[in-house]
């Protein structure tokens, strides 16, 4: 299932927007000012899909929640709501991290389009690569480089490595869950199968620790994966 955040001040806006998404058979958690906001995005227990954020919120507003994501280097998609149609204000909202920009008044059936989009749009297609400290995942080699590397700097990996790890990176300190990795790196249900995506996380843990500095997948029982990052990279 597809989870949203929704962070709007307006509350009858907020609840009208959200019992549409719910209706449409997304999970919703709402958020009505800034700092609630980026409590939500900051846990290491939540992941969404997409996040919709008003430009002017009480608290942190929706311009500097994107720049804090952007600059913790995490790649979910916003969808930035807000009644300044200016060229100049998009162009802001977009330069600070938003991925779409939407207009007060807008229509039902163009937000949920653009929602349908934003979380249909997988990462790798976002950038060119995917990077975490000195590391960097390549999207169109399916590799990963370590940039101030003495000895070995990059591993190449399969096509489920590098999905697993592609969504451990995007999701790095976060709990993952172990349903999610499996959606992401196999499509048929012969495939997924309760022992095969410990196996290949031992398969993918084996070539990072090529790496001089090696990044812990860990295991939470009983829950899923995380990615920590080492105190050097």
């Amino acid at each position: 299932m597809v989870r949203i955040l929704l962070i709007e001040d307006e509350l009858d806006l907020g609840a009208e927007i959200e019992r549409l998404l719910q209706r449409e058979g997304y999970e919703i958690d709402r958020a009505t000012d800034g700092d609630l906001g980026w409590a939500f995005l900051s846990s290491p227990d939540l992941i969404y899909d997409v996040a919709i954020i008003d430009w002017m919120l009480p608290g942190i507003s929706g311009i500097d929640l994107c720049r804090r994501l952007r600059q913790q280097q995490q790649q979910l998609p916003v969808l930035m709501l807000t009644a300044r149609n200016d060229i100049h204000d998009r162009v802001t909202g977009l330069d600070a991290g938003a991925d779409d920009y939407l207009a007060k008044p807008f229509s039902t059936i163009e937000l949920l389009a653009r929602i349908r989009a934003l979380s249909r749009r997988p990462a790798q297609f976002q950038s060119a690569q995917i990077k975490l400290g000195n590391f960097s995942l390549e999207v169109e080699t399916h590799t990963l480089k370590h940039s101030k590397s003495a000895k070995i700097s990059a591993v190449t990996l399969t096509r489920k490595e590098y999905q697993i790890l592609e969504c451990l990176m995007t999701n790095h300190g976060q709990i993952v869950p172990a349903d999610r990795l499996r959606d992401r790196a196999w499509d048929l249900a012969t495939d997924r199968a309760s022992n095969v995506l410990p196996a290949q996380i031992r398969l993918l843990r084996k070539k990072l620790s090529q790496l001089p500095i090696c990044l812990e997948i860990e295991n939470i029982h009983g829950i899923g994966y995380r990615l920590n990052s080492p105190t050097s990279m």
